[in-house]
């Protein structure tokens, strides 16, 4: 038999065996995900590898990057990305541990990453200019200043002149203007001029270009134009690949998902995501406080309310896709269909409101956290002394006036307790946004330049649905994988910070209202 004492003892030592096993996992779990996140970041080795095919019953030499992996039966398999004559701008395959006959460093060799996302892996030999010249390698930053001018003078033509004369072009053809008028002769006249300017600069740009070797020693020319990086990744020392991570994590953040999201960036994502989230914030808030201040302050206590509360407390045990199949039904389809019929009837049959968006996704997710939000708030209601409130009413105050001025200003550190915990649980969603506006890819950002500025019809992307779908578009790719557990980091990053936020002002309110 057990003294008081000992089981004291006891229960304050299974307690910390549970709480260190439990921060044991979440480090494991964290250093996982910095490890393989970083991976996507840090310059890998390029080898000159030599290995057999069974598909063809032939070697191949080639230069590439290569990871291994260990399959359950025990044996290594090795993850090779390479180019060659036949696969010159990259691709993947699996070898066999006992298929590859050798590799080596290949010191000569560079990792050639293209505008569009994919790579080039091969020796850089000479540039190639307007003229058939053949500078030197030393001159590649000259060259390449030069066709960055070409292009932004490409860019200038047809954000200036070219879009504007093609939406006169199709102003005309709503009017249904002959083909022979003047007006649109002069216009076709005026493209045309503009048109071959552009040509003409193409064409100048399209001489500078890089000329490569692959390890089978077939050539390539890269044009400068579709190369964003040269990295002779064998040469460069550690301040340089330090430099290199830095300018990787920077691409990572502000450049959109290329080559079905397993190279580029996420910052569509990124921004999606922390609108959406913000937008989330602003809508329940407001709801989730009246509902809890009338529960706690004017419901009465009968069987009603009880059953309220009860819902309230039973919502928050909803799986998150029934409300996603919610909201995409009464939102996008009953909602969103009547402001169509109402308000954008002239674009009838194409829906506006009527399609997964922006504000829907917001607002479902709303719905979703209401229960966190009441249930936090009303904690924070109760924990106000009644005496305060009884000096509030004895002091003349009303009802409203004291709730407004007394109660809420008290119980703001509860409210925003719940404000956390809904932000935290927006933030990493995923199976219902991807029923009301969340994609994998969408080409415009939801806020832009353009009016209304802020488009809460426009589908955006989300930090959660990148992973999902990258996820099983990577079980093959290593870089694809790398930048899946990068985008993890990320969504951890926005939740900590969008915490920690609300946490300062959670603090702030508490040393103002409680001190």
């Amino acid at each position: 038999m057990l003294t008081p004492a000992q089981r004291q003892s006891f229960t304050i030592s299974i307690t910390a065996f549970l709480a260190s096993l439990l921060l044991l996992a979440l480090v494991s779990i964290l250093v996982l995900i910095v490890v393989r996140g970083g991976a996507y970041f840090w310059p890998s080795p390029i080898y000159e590898a030599e290995f057999y095919n069974p598909a063809t019953a032939s070697s191949k030499t080639v230069y590439a990057q290569m990871r291994v992996r260990t399959e359950e039966s025990g044996s290594r398999v090795w993850q090779v990305s390479y180019s060659d004559a036949s696969h010159p701008f990259g691709t993947k395959t699996l070898v066999e541990d006992h298929h590859l006959n050798d590799r080596a460093l290949a010191t000569e060799a560079a990792q050639i990453d293209l505008q569009d996302g994919t790579t080039v892996f091969a020796r850089p030999n000479h540039l190639v200019t307007a003229g058939g010249t053949r500078p030197p390698l030393s001159d590649y930053e000259e060259n390449k200043q030069q066709v960055m001018a070409l292009t932004e003078r490409i860019e200038e033509i047809r954000e200036t002149y070219l879009s504007g004369i093609h939406e006169q072009l199709a102003e005309l053809d709503i009017r249904d203007v002959e083909q022979d008028a003047p007006a649109r002769l002069r216009l076709n006249a005026e493209f045309a001029k503009w048109q071959g300017q552009t040509r003409e600069l193409e064409q100048q740009r399209n001489a500078y270009q890089l000329d490569v070797t692959f390890a089978d020693g077939s050539h390539l020319q890269v044009p400068l134009a579709d190369i964003e990086r040269v990295n002779r990744v064998n040469q460069q020392s550690w301040w340089q690949k330090i430099q290199m991570v830095t300018s990787g994590i920077w691409t990572f953040l502000s450049e959109s998902p290329k080559q079905a999201n397993t190279s580029g960036g996420v910052f569509p994502a990124l921004f999606g995501t922390v609108l959406m989230v913000f937008l989330m914030t602003i809508i329940v808030t407001p709801f989730g406080v009246l509902a809890a201040v009338y529960l706690s302050e004017y419901a009465p206590d009968n069987a009603f309310t009880a059953a309220i509360r009860v819902s309230v407390s039973n919502m928050a045990g909803v799986p998150s896709i029934v409300y996603g199949v919610f909201g995409l039904g009464f939102f996008v389809y009953t909602l969103g269909g009547n402001l169509d019929d109402l308000f954008f009837a002239d674009r009838l049959p194409a829906p506006t409101m009527g399609t997964p968006g922006l504000f829907w996704a917001a607002l479902t997710m709303a719905i979703l956290t209401l229960p966190v939000v009441i249930v936090a708030t009303e904690e924070g209601l109760r924990r106000v002394p009644d005496g305060l409130k009884a000096g509030s009413y004895a002091l003349g105050a009303t009802k409203a006036e004291t709730v407004l001025y007394t109660i809420l200003p008290i119980a703001s550190p509860g409210i925003m307790t719940g404000v956390i915990l809904a932000i935290a649980r927006a933030a990493g969603e995923v199976a219902p946004l991807m029923l009301v506006g969340a994609v994998k890819f969408a080409p415009n950002l939801p806020l832009d330049g353009e009016f209304p500025y802020l488009h809460l019809d426009r589908q955006f992307m989300h930090l959660g649905v990148l992973i999902y779908d990258g996820a099983f578009h990577s079980q093959t790719d290593a870089k694809g994988a790398s930048m899946m557990f990068a985008a993890c980091l990320l969504l951890l990053v926005v939740v900590f910070v969008l915490n920690i936020l609300a946490v300062l002002l959670r603090t702030r309110l508490r040393k103002r209202y409680l001190l």
